[in-house]
């Protein structure tokens, strides 16, 4: 914790000293497995909603040693949250202030400091112009202004040319900005390269450049260090950054392990009606149980109420091959790669080759029809 009255040193000044920065992160995964927040949509309304959730889990990453919290604004963008039905109780202002103010607190409680976050837009995908997509980053950024955040990270983006918008946005604040791209070594999904993508982020205005969550930790500082060779090559400076799964994955495709089958849940071992006492030490295990048992139990937990059996929140993910997992026959046939008898050795990813401007990607307000998941399941059940 920083000397009493002696003011926090900003995260330029850290890194140019050589200081090696630990964040925390992982919060949509981490709270929708406790039961605050669902899968497919991802919006981070629980900062609103179940505010002592979100304070806990930065209080967990300070106390485990992060010294940035960064606000839970993921997918926090007015588009984004109307697009998938979460502003029927709070506003995207609501959201990001509690955010911005809960990471805040938090921080105050050790030498940690406070980064705003942006992330990619449905109205990029649904190809709308940059000056749109720039306003609701514009809007984003209001509130991060009006909070002081420490410094801005434009996080979780697959196109380059999105980041390169957000970040334009974030340094017109004068505040240090970071940018992550979730692409791999094979780089984003218009297939510019890691090293290209890291020289136009940079240009752009970012002062520190990465990548995050689509890949496991080798496979993030491989591509890492492309984006830095990138740099250094075309004479640039600029600070490095990370933000892996925490975890391996099996390797996969350019948009990383969400084309898994197995993204985004875990299967539970039939069996468990036979048993009458139950312990596990993974709350998600104890949620996919209670709500595997409802029948028999009566009731479904707190936690649930964001969830649909079987996946069926899956069917507002952005992406279509994930909405084609939204449907209890995917989950039952599903045998996780692991190599054991019966199982395949190696997960074959969903390979639709889509991306921003295709018809399968633009986004839409209302929950997908059955006939349009009908026609999503016949895709699916076909590339397999």
């Amino acid at each position: 914790m920083a000397p009493s009255g002696q003011k926090k040193k900003g995260i330029l000044e850290r890194l140019d000293a050589g200081e090696v920065v630990i964040g925390d992160g992982g919060f949509v995964f981490a709270l929708e497995k406790r039961g605050y927040v669902k899968a497919g949509p991802w919006t981070p309304e629980a900062a609103a909603e179940h505010p002592e959730a979100v304070r806990q889990l930065h209080r967990e990453f300070l106390r485990a040693g992060a010294n940035v919290m960064q606000t839970f604004t993921f997918y926090a963008s007015d588009d984004k949250l109307e697009n998938r039905g979460n502003v029927q109780r709070f506003t995207g202002q609501q959201i990001n202030e509690a955010a911005c103010d809960l990471a805040r607190e938090v921080a105050e409680e050790g030498d940690a400091l406070v980064a705003g976050g942006v992330s990619q837009t449905p109205s990029f995908l649904s190809c709308k112009s940059e000056n749109d997509v720039k306003q609701i980053f514009k809007k984003q950024l209001d509130v991060f202004v009006q909070k002081n955040v420490d410094f801005l990270i434009a996080e979780y983006f697959e196109h380059v040319e999105e980041a390169e918008w957000a970040v334009q946005v974030l340094k017109s604040t004068g505040k240090p900005v970071a940018a992550t791209l979730c692409i791999g070594p094979e780089g984003d999904l218009n297939g510019i390269s890691p090293g290209e993508c890291a020289v136009r982020l940079v240009k752009a205005g970012a002062q520190i450049v990465g990548v995050n969550c689509h890949f496991d930790p080798e496979m993030c500082v491989k591509t890492v260090r492309m984006m830095k060779e990138g740099v250094e090559k075309a004479g640039l400076k600029a600070h490095y950054m990370s933000q892996p799964l925490a975890y391996h994955t099996p390797d996969c495709n350019r948009q990383g392990f969400i084309d898994l089958p197995e993204f985004p849940f875990i299967t539970i071992i039939k069996g468990f009606i036979e048993l009458k006492l139950i312990f596990n030490l993974c709350p998600y295990h104890v949620r996919a149980l209670a709500e595997e048992l409802t029948a028999e139990r009566g009731f479904l937990p707190a936690g649930s109420d964001k969830h649909g059996l079987w996946g069926a929140e899956l069917k507002m993910h952005t992406k279509p091959w994930v909405r084609a997992r939204a449907r209890r026959d995917y989950w039952e046939k599903l045998k996780p790669a692991s190599g054991r008898p019966y199982c395949p050795a190696f997960s074959m990813p969903d390979s639709w080759g889509v991306t921003k401007g295709h018809a399968d990607l633009m986004q839409q307000k209302e929950a997908t029809t059955q006939d349009q998941l009908k026609e999503l399941f016949t895709k699916a059940d076909q590339s397999h």
